[in-house]
C-alpha cells in the first residue's frame, strides 16, 4: 500500500511541475510529460532497491539521453527553438524527486518540487530583478556574503566584559539577521519596481524600514497634502508591518518564548492595521516607494552591530545595578530612532532566563511606543504641522492602544 501512496505523491508532483512548464509554453515537455518523469525515476528507485544502484545510472543515462535527442531536434527546426536549459534541469530534478520518493524523506521532496515551482514561475521577476540591480547593488550582496558567511564564523563565541552580555559572535549573528531580514526587503523592491499600489508601498516600507518610509513620505505630502490620506495610510501600514518584523525577529532568536511573547504584540500589529485602514484611500492610487538605502553595507552592519551591543550592555548594567524599571528607560531610548536592537537583545535576554517573558514583550512594546512618537515629531519636522497633528492623533491612538496592552494584559495566562 505505501507503494501505491509513493507512486500518487511522485504523479502529483510531477504534475505540479508540469503544469507550470504547460503554462509556461515549454516545447520540450509539459503536463503529460514531467509526471512520466517523475514515475519513471519513482519506479527506477523501486527497482534499485532489489537490483542495485546500476538501475538507477541507467535510468538517468534514458532521461538524459531523451533530453539531448530532443535538444538535437529543437536546433535543427528554428520554430522549436527557445533560448536556456531551464526545462532540462527541471526534468532531471523531476526525475531525482521521483527516485528519492523512494527511501527519502517525503517532505523534502516536497519541498524541492515547491522551491522548483516557484522558480520556474518567477522567470520574469527574477529577470527583472538582475537587469535592475546596478553594481553598487552587486557589491553591497557580496557584502552581505562576506558579513554572513566568513566574518561571522571567525569570530569568538564566548563573552567578554561584565555582566557576560557581550558574545561576539551573538552580536553578529544578529547584524546578519537584521541585514538578512532588511535585504529580502530590499530585493522585494528591486522586483517590484518604483511604483506600486499604496499597500504594497506600506508593506515594503515597513519591511525596509517604517522609520525611513515615514520621513520618506511625510515630505511628500508637502509636495501633494492633497494626498494625505494615501500618505498617511502607507505611514500607518509600514508601522503595523514593523510589529511583524518584530515578531519575525523573536522567532528567530527566541522561538521557545514565541507563543507567550508573540499574541500581546500580535494584538497591537491588529490594532495598528485598523487605525491603518480607517484611512484607507477611497481612490485607486500608486505611491511611489522611497528609494532605500541597501542594507548589505558594511557601514550599515558595523553601525548595527555597535548599537546592538550598547544596548545589550546597556540592559545588563541597569539590570544589574538599578533594578528591573530601568530596563524601561533603556528601551525607551533605544526604541527612539530604531526597533531591532532592543528587541533582539531582550529576546534573547529572555531566551537566556535573564528577563521573564512578561517584561520582556513589554519592553519590546514600550521601544515601539517611542518610536511611534519619534515618527510623529518627524511627521510635524518634515510634513509641516497640519500633516503632523494628523499623523501626531493617530499615533496616539495606537499608544494608547499599546499602553492598554502594557497595563492590562495578564502577566501570566
Amino acid at each position: 500500500m505505501d507503494t501505491f501512496v509513493t507512486l500518487a505523491i511522485s504523479l502529483g508532483l510531477g504534475l505540479l511541475i508540469g503544469l507550470q512548464r504547460e503554462r509556461s509554453e515549454a516545447r520540450l515537455g509539459g503536463i503529460r510529460t514531467f509526471p512520466l518523469i517523475s514515475l519513471f525515476g519513482t519506479l527506477c528507485g523501486l527497482l534499485a532497491a532489489q537490483f542495485e544502484w546500476p538501475v538507477l545510472v541507467a535510468g538517468f543515462v534514458v532521461v538524459f539521453g531523451v533530453l539531448a535527442l530532443a535538444n538535437v531536434i529543437k536546433l535543427r527546426d528554428p520554430t522549436l527553438h527557445e533560448a536556456g536549459q531551464t526545462t532540462e534541469v527541471a526534468a532531471l530534478l523531476t526525475f531525482a524527486v521521483g527516485v528519492y520518493l523512494v527511501e527519502g524523506d517525503r517532505s523534502v521532496a516536497f519541498v524541492v518540487a515547491g522551491v522548483t515551482v516557484v522558480l520556474l514561475h518567477l522567470k520574469e521577476p527574477m529577470h527583472r530583478f538582475v537587469d535592475r540591480m546596478g553594481e553598487h547593488d552587486m557589491s553591497a550582496i557580496i557584502q552581505f556574503v562576506v558579513i554572513s558567511l566568513i566574518i561571522l564564523p571567525l569570530l569568538p563565541d564566548r563573552t567578554f566584559g561584565p555582566y557576560k552580555v557581550l558574545n561576539p559572535f551573538d552580536i553578529w549573528r544578529m547584524v546578519v539577521l537584521i541585514v538578512g531580514i532588511s535585504l529580502v526587503g530590499y530585493i522585494v523592491y528591486k522586483i517590484w519596481g518604483e511604483r506600486a499600489g499604496t499597500v504594497s508601498g506600506g508593506i515594503l516600507g515597513g519591511l525596509i524600514s517604517s522609520t525611513a518610509t515615514t520621513v520618506s513620505y511625510a515630505r511628500r505630502s508637502r509636495e501633494a497634502p492633497g494626498a494625505y490620506r494615501a500618505t498617511l495610510f502607507v505611514i500607518l501600514i509600514a508601522s503595523a508591518i514593523a510589529y511583524g518584523r518584530v515578531l519575525i525577529e523573536i522567532s528567530a532568536v527566541a522561538p521557545n518564548r514565541l507563543a507567550a511573547m508573540a499574541p500581546p504584540l500580535g494584538v497591537m500589529l491588529g490594532w495598528m492595521t485598523l487605525l491603518a485602514f480607517l484611512f484607507f484611500p477611497l481612490r485607486k492610487t500608486e505611491s511611489k516607494i522611497p528609494d532605500p538605502e541597501n542594507p548589505a553595507e558594511m557601514k550599515s552592519a558595523l553601525i548595527f552591530g555597535a548599537i546592538y551591543a550598547v544596548v545589550i550592555f546597556a540592559i545588563g548594567a541597569a539590570r544589574e545595578h538599578l533594578g528591573s524599571s530601568a530596563l524601561y528607560g533603556v528601551a525607551i531610548i533605544s526604541g527612539l530612532t530604531d526597533m531591532d536592537a532592543i528587541t533582539l537583545s531582550t529576546a534573547r535576554l529572555v531566551e537566556q532566563d535573564r528577563i521573564e517573558t512578561a517584561m520582556g514583550w513589554r519592553l519590546i512594546l514600550t521601544a515601539s511606543l517611542a518610536n511611534l512618537v519619534f515618527k510623529a515629531v518627524a511627521g510635524f519636522v518634515v510634513g509641516g504641522w497640519r500633516f503632523g497633528v494628523r499623523l501626531a492623533l493617530i499615533f496616539v491612538l495606537g499608544i494608547a492602544g499599546g499602553l492598554a496592552i502594557i497595563f492590562l494584559w495578564p502577566s501570566r495566562v
